[in-house]
């Protein structure tokens, strides 16, 4: 008896694909996160004289600002979509 993948074992990348085409503002937040903390990291050479917690405390606030803000946008479009599209289209018909 052998193991077999099936349609049901789904890797990460698929199941990140999946979420992303369902709720696009996924990657939107995981590319601003990724921007910030690269964006931390380069300024780490040139922080002068702040002290390194201070620094990361910035990166961190940066990174979790942009998953809030995607989330946000997120929550608005969904009712966009609940409260002015659906009602619209249901005149329409």
């Amino acid at each position: 008896m052998s193991w077999t993948a099936s349609d049901n074992d789904d890797g990460q990348l698929s199941k990140l694909i999946k979420k992303s085409q369902a709720a696009p503002y996924v990657p939107i937040g995981l590319a601003g996160l990724v921007a910030s903390v690269a964006y931390g990291l380069y300024k780490l050479k040139s922080r002068g004289d702040t002290k390194m917690s201070v620094h990361l405390i910035h990166t961190r606030v940066a990174a979790q600002g942009c998953i809030v803000g995607a989330m946000t946008m997120g929550v608005i479009y969904s009712m966009y979509q609940d409260y002015i599209l659906k009602p619209r289209r249901a005149e329409e018909k």
